[in-house]
């Protein structure tokens, strides 16, 4: 299985980046990692070696990216402004470097954002905020509102909210979603989200779910017996689903 290490300074994020690239054809997923971790997660927890059937055959190739969430949505000593603005600019890292890089590498192949738990948000929210990039999402144990305080789970924002924070969240900025191009353009994509029936999220995925039931948005659903928020059940699931 092919596997390559890539690093490069970001003009939008103003430093080095670093990712890995495994497989050397087929559908393109890009994993983004669960919160405040970093590019080689996928790889230590033996997700990739889940996957490696797939990988070696052509069928699928795997771009990990790092992650910023420190720096950004989880560095509470920043403003709250602050850290949605350094979340944009790993927004703009994403889709105006990894994405093209990902293109030039594996052209005329379709792409899927995905991740677990933290890494799950980011997937699914790439993808609905940017449909004409992306075919699918597959989202493993997320958490779509960011304002939610569930169980042992705070909010991130302590009663902060602005228009900039509803943009970065699913379950705040599809509901309003009117426009008729823009609902085309996210009828074309395939979200798939799975979730524990005990994971403090659950209903938060039902909720989101239903919208996307409302918005005529393809999508499954699948509920996994107990919390699932593990990676031992995430090898498992992408077995499944990716």
């Amino acid at each position: 299985m092919k596997r390559e290490y890539h690093r490069w300074h970001s003009p939008a994020l103003g430093r080095d980046m670093e990712l890995l690239v495994f497989g050397h054809a087929g559908e393109r997923l890009l994993v983004f990692p669960s919160r405040k971790n970093r590019f080689f997660e996928y790889e230590d927890h033996g997700m990739v070696h889940s996957l490696r059937h797939r990988l070696a055959a052509g069928q699928l190739q795997m771009v990990c990216v790092d992650g910023i969430d420190e720096e950004a949505l989880y560095c509470f000593e920043k403003q709250p402004e602050e850290r949605i603005a350094r979340h944009m600019q790993y927004e703009r890292y994403i889709i105006e470097e990894v994405l093209p890089f990902s293109a030039k590498l594996n052209p005329r192949t379709l792409l899927t954002a995905h991740g677990c738990s933290f890494g799950a948000y980011h997937a699914v929210t790439f993808a609905l905020r940017h449909p004409e990039r992306f075919a699918r999402a597959v989202a493993f144990s997320g958490r779509y509102d960011l304002t939610l305080h569930v169980g042992d789970f705070h909010s991130l924002f302590h009663g902060f909210y602005d228009d900039s924070l509803r943009a970065i969240m699913p379950s705040h900025f599809l509901p309003p979603i009117t426009s008729a191009p823009l609902l085309r353009k996210l009828r074309k994509l395939r979200l798939t989200l799975i979730i524990g029936e005990d994971d403090p999220f659950y209903e938060n995925n039902v909720e989101l779910c239903a919208t996307f039931a409302a918005k005529k948005i393809p999508h499954e659903l699948h509920a996994w017996c107990g919390g699932a928020h593990r990676f031992r059940y995430w090898r498992q699931m992408a077995r499944l689903y990716p």
